[in-house]
């Protein structure tokens, strides 16, 4: 796929909640807490950039299958950037509790755990995925999900942190985050705490080397 074109699979999907990605990049710069936050990437990197996301949102996939890997290699590994992601669920029950999820995943076994369940969960997001579906991301397809990376002790930890809410005030932590950016659709991307809202992978390219010239 050209990086030039940018979440074109499903660009005018619903859960996109408007046009986002169309205009000029804005001048607006949030302070966003990333303390216990999973990310990707050196910490020293001088660009910080977070995708809120919701696991049921199929341009989220896309976005996850088609241009994360890109972003991983030329921004991430090249030691530009650090990548977060937060949580902005707000499609349905199926949401919140694989969000909730991911956070007892990433408190119980850390980062490297986490990025692989989250890779999964949109690998295996179902095609046809209908937003008035619900249950299908149930507890027990979650734990199902988590035993196909995860020993049994592993998931066991895991577990014990979803049965004692353990991850809630994260969730609730990235949910409330996202209402003061004004968050909107999913996935939406800030680059050091300026919303991205550029129509190419190019102009995230150009911004977090802007950003990047700024800290030098």
């Amino acid at each position: 796929m050209a990086k030039g074109v940018f979440w074109v699979v499903g660009f005018f999907a619903v859960c996109m909640a408007g046009v986002l990605f169309l205009s000029n990049l804005t001048e607006t710069r949030a302070d966003i807490q990333f303390d216990n936050e999973p990310f990707i990437g050196e910490e020293a990197a001088p660009v910080s950039i977070v995708e809120f996301g919701d696991y049921k949102c199929p341009v989220c996939k896309d976005f996850n299958d088609s241009f994360f890997p890109m972003i991983d290699e030329e921004l991430v590994q090249t030691g530009k950037a650090k990548f977060y992601f937060m949580n902005y669920s707000f499609i349905n029950v199926d949401s919140n509790r694989s969000a909730q999820f991911a956070e007892a995943v990433f408190q119980a076994l850390g980062s490297d755990r986490f990025w692989e369940f989250h890779h999964l969960m949109y690998e295996k997001q179902p095609s046809d995925l209908s937003f008035e579906q619900v249950d299908l991301y149930t507890n027990d397809f979650l734990k199902e999900t988590l035993a196909e990376i995860a020993t049994e002790e592993e998931v066991a930890s895991v577990m014990a942190v979803v049965e004692a809410e353990g991850s809630m005030s994260a969730w609730e932590k990235d949910t409330e985050t996202a209402k003061q950016l004004g968050v909107s659709g999913t996935p939406t991307l800030f680059v050091n705490g300026k919303e991205f809202k550029g129509n190419s992978f190019e102009d995230l390219v150009d911004m977090v080397d802007e950003e990047a010239a700024d800290a030098e």
